[in-house]
Parts: C-alpha cells; sequence; structure tokens
C-alpha cells in the first residue's frame, strides 16, 4: 500500500486548519432535537450536534451538551424529555430552535411548531416530526479528560418509555429510515447531510 501523505497534529496543540475537523471526521451524526420543561413549565426546544443510541433493552438514547445549557438544567428538574426526528422538510424550523434566547422563550414559538402532547411524559413533542421518543432521565454525567480533570460538557441520557411514529414511514412491518428523509449534522458550524433512499446500501453482517 502507498503512504498517506498525513496531516498529524496532538488536540491540546492546536489543529493548524481553517477550521476544526473533529465534528466533521465524526459525521454525519444524528441530531439531539430535545423537547424539555422546566419545574416552572416553561419550555424548552434545542438541536444538539452530540446524540446517539446507547441501549437496546431498555432503549437509552443521549446527548451532550459542551456548556450547561437549560435543556440540561430542566430535565435535571423534572426527570424527563422529548427526542424529535429532525427532517428535511423541518430542517429550517430546527435550525431556528438553535438560537439563543431567554430560558422562559419557547422555541416552539420562535420556530412556527406545534406542541404536541406526549402520553409518558409532560413535555411536548413537535407535532410536525414524523419520529419521536418520550424519555424519562436516567444519568446526567459530566464529562472528564483523561487526566481525570472535569470537563465543560455533560452527556445526559435516558430511557425511552414511549415512541411515535408516521405509520407511512412503515412498510410491511418495517421503519423505512430514508422515506423521513432525516438531517445529520457534517461538521463546521451549519453542514448538514440529508438522507436520502437512493444514497442508502445493505451489507450481510458475516455471522
Amino acid at each position: 500500500m502507498t503512504e498517506r501523505d498525513l496531516h498529524y497534529y496532538e488536540p491540546a496543540s492546536g489543529h493548524g486548519l481553517k477550521h476544526d475537523p473533529f465534528n466533521a471526521i465524526i459525521a454525519p451524526r444524528p441530531i439531539g432535537w430535545i423537547s424539555s420543561r422546566d419545574a416552572g413549565g416553561h419550555v424548552n426546544l434545542a438541536p444538539y450536534s452530540f446524540f446517539n443510541g446507547f441501549n437496546y433493552i431498555p432503549p437509552i438514547i443521549g446527548f451532550s451538551s459542551t456548556s450547561w445549557k437549560d435543556s440540561v438544567v430542566n430535565i435535571q428538574e423534572t426527570g424527563e424529555f422529548v427526542w424529535n426526528l429532525a427532517t428535511m422538510d423541518l430542517a429550517k424550523q430546527m435550525n431556528a430552535t438553535a438560537a439563543h434566547v431567554a430560558r422562559e422563550v419557547n422555541e416552539f414559538e420562535i420556530a412556527g411548531l406545534t406542541m404536541a402532547p406526549s402520553r409518558r411524559v409532560n413535555v411536548p413533542r413537535v407535532a410536525e416530526s414524523p419520529v419521536s421518543f418520550e424519555c424519562k432521565l436516567t444519568q446526567i454525567i459530566q464529562l472528564q479528560a483523561a487526566d481525570g480533570s472535569k470537563v465543560n460538557g455533560w452527556l445526559t441520557l435516558g430511557e425511552v418509555v414511549a415512541v411515535h411514529i408516521d405509520k407511512s414511514l412503515i412498510q410491511d412491518g418495517v421503519y423505512q429510515t430514508a422515506l423521513a428523509r432525516p438531517i445529520v449534522r457534517a461538521g463546521r458550524r451549519g453542514d448538514y447531510f440529508e438522507i436520502r433512499p437512493d444514497a442508502m446500501f445493505e451489507m450481510v453482517r458475516p455471522d
């Protein structure tokens, strides 16, 4: 194999590029479009680019916040949140909810979205989103560096206790991921991918 011409750097000393490549390399990343409610009843809706699923039984999802943001505060207070699938049709609205506003401001209203009641938690879903997970808090973990020092980042994990799926996305009993045209984070401050049926392929597992 021909030896690669590699750009090497150590993050603690800087990357030496125009943009930090970390987020672009770990891509695509699902969007954690999280709705929450604080103890006083104020509703929050915000997207997080560090998001994923972490367990099957029980199903556990989580998102990481790079500071002590309203979503984390709300979830710590009430122990509940909802994840909403961000799709191509909702891209502009999702982006609008990323605005830095006062805690009492409702991002549903800013983005022109509809609050739909959940069944198992007292947090609204995004009615326009084709898939939502109602979640109960399991852990909030402050991240730490290799030397044990605390990092200004918190991983919030929640058990999925109820699921809402638009039936048009289910064919022959199978959820069709690409039909919803979900959008995922790509890197920098505003790069995204759209997942489409023509971009998917299947490989049979060796076992």
